[in-house]
């Protein structure tokens, strides 16, 4: 079968032997290239295929998205609803262990979530982006009646809008740079922002930097709210500690996604997404078959391209 893997920090689709072993046979529909894979593939790659975002079919038909944590379920952590925090440590599916950017994934049971049948197939790779900002919005607290922000206009941040609506924020507040970004917010229902101090209660950094945390805590009013959802790639950033103190400003940082009791974010988001049928054609901008995975990679890269979200499809 074919799969996407990374050497030398190129990506290329080859030939592998079809996956053995325990687990359950996924047929991939789709997956998605997510920042995180740009960013392993120059800093760290892995052997393993690539590919944490992924929806596909059983045996028998049904299609499912993978909630891609690889987790023992019996830890403290875990029975916490909190799996990436898993004792045995973060096994991931296209990072650890072979991911969706293939034909076929064999992937553990637990990792499977059941879609409503509104979710079409070709967005189906959707419902883990979804899942982290349903997570942040969780960790965030009661939002209703809050003047609420969102820094950055990419995947996770306009992921934000829809997961905000959904538990009642009204008006919502994006800072986006690009005119496609700028577009997929108000298609989302949201309003492009700009930036202004001490105007918002609640401020989410989908951006993941030193300069965008800086904004936020210059954004929020004192006593507000701020969520940490970008990924801090450069390890330590400068906090503006000061003004952080001044203001007594509460700071959530939020890592992917687990479980609140017996719901899932995974089965938020997959609600959300078959609620909303504007989230795919919005979000996706470019498809790919998975033998020009190169190409995509490189529309991923190029924030010129006009990309939110690329797509493999096997």
């Amino acid at each position: 079968m074919r799969a996407v893997r990374c050497a030398d920090h190129r990506v290329s689709c080859i030939d592998v032997p079809e996956p053995r072993g325990d687990g359950v046979t996924i047929r991939i529909a789709a997956a998605g290239i997510c920042g995180s894979d740009l960013h392993s593939m120059e800093v760290m790659p892995t052997p393993a295929t690539l590919g944490h975002e992924f929806a596909g079919y059983l045996l028998d038909g049904r299609l499912v998205a993978i909630e891609p944590i690889a987790a023992c379920g019996t830890c403290g952590p875990c029975r916490d609803g909190r799996p990436y925090h898993c004792r045995t440590g973060l096994q991931m599916l296209g990072g650890t262990h072979d991911g969706g950017m293939a034909d076929m994934c064999i992937v553990p049971e637990s990792t499977i979530v059941a879609l409503p049948e509104a979710v079409q197939a070709k967005d189906s790779s959707l419902v883990e982006p979804l899942a982290v900002a349903v997570h942040a919005v969780r960790l965030a607290g009661n939002l209703r009646g809050l003047a609420t922000a969102v820094i950055g206009g990419g995947t996770i941040g306009l992921c934000l809008v829809p997961s905000l609506q959904a538990v009642g924020v009204g008006a919502i507040d994006v800072l986006a740079r690009h005119g496609h970004q700028i577009e997929a917010v108000a298609r989302l229902g949201g309003r492009l922002g700009e930036f202004g101090r001490n105007k918002w209660d609640v401020v989410f950094d989908a951006v993941g930097t030193g300069e965008s945390l800086a904004q936020a805590v210059k954004m929020c009013r004192p006593g507000g709210r701020i969520v940490l959802v970008g990924m801090y790639w450069d390890g330590t950033v400068p906090m503006p500690g000061m003004e952080l103190m001044a203001k007594e400003l509460l700071v959530i940082p939020s890592m992917m996604y687990g479980s609140a009791g017996t719901v899932r974010d995974f089965d938020l988001a997959a609600k959300l997404l078959a609620d909303r049928s504007e989230i795919g054609p919005t979000l996706i901008t470019h498809r790919f078959p998975l033998d020009a995975a190169a190409e995509a990679f490189a529309a991923a890269r190029d924030r010129k391209s006009g990309a939110i979200k690329v797509v493999l499809e096997p």
